[in-house]
């Protein structure tokens, strides 16, 4: 192996082994009650970034993640419950803010997607079958028949 393919393996290994995303939390954020801390953290890790859309506002380096992060701290600091923190966050920006949206009537569609169109691909799959199996081939015409037998009667075969 040239030092040239190790330098290569050693790269693919050591990017595989790099974290794959940073906090974006500036320490200017971070409570000094660590507990306090804690629960911001695991209240913004479930909360989705409006910019971003695709990664937590813990996880974003968006401003208005950073607005967020704050806003939940703030809300946390006033004594609020992280559930009334979540229920404040969620009748402003609606469920769309929640990583793991709640099953409820607004958003039974959603969750029951995937199911739907796994059905609908499976009938579409069977029915498709049924009209592979039921169609018969058609028959030879006579012209066919007589080409086909002058082809098997050769010895070579194109």
């Amino acid at each position: 192996m040239t030092s040239l393919c190790r330098i290569i393996l050693l790269s693919i290994v050591l990017a595989g082994l790099a974290p794959s995303s940073a906090r974006a939390v500036q320490p200017d954020e971070v409570l000094p009650d660590t507990k306090l801390e804690a629960r911001a953290r695991a209240i913004s890790g479930g909360l989705r970034c409006l910019v971003c859309q695709n990664e937590s506002i813990d996880d974003s380096k968006a401003e208005l993640a950073r607005d967020l992060r704050l806003l939940v701290r703030e809300r946390l600091k006033l004594g609020e419950s992280d559930e009334q923190v979540r229920a404040f966050l969620v009748k402003r920006y609606g469920n769309f803010i929640l990583l793991k949206p709640p099953l409820n009537l607004e958003t039974a569609f959603l969750w029951g997607m995937p199911a739907l169109m796994l059905a609908a691909g499976g009938i579409a799959l069977l029915f498709g079958l049924r009209r592979l199996q039921s169609t018969p081939a058609a028959p030879l015409s006579q012209a066919e028949r007589d080409r086909l037998a002058a082809l098997l009667d050769t010895d070579t075969l194109l």
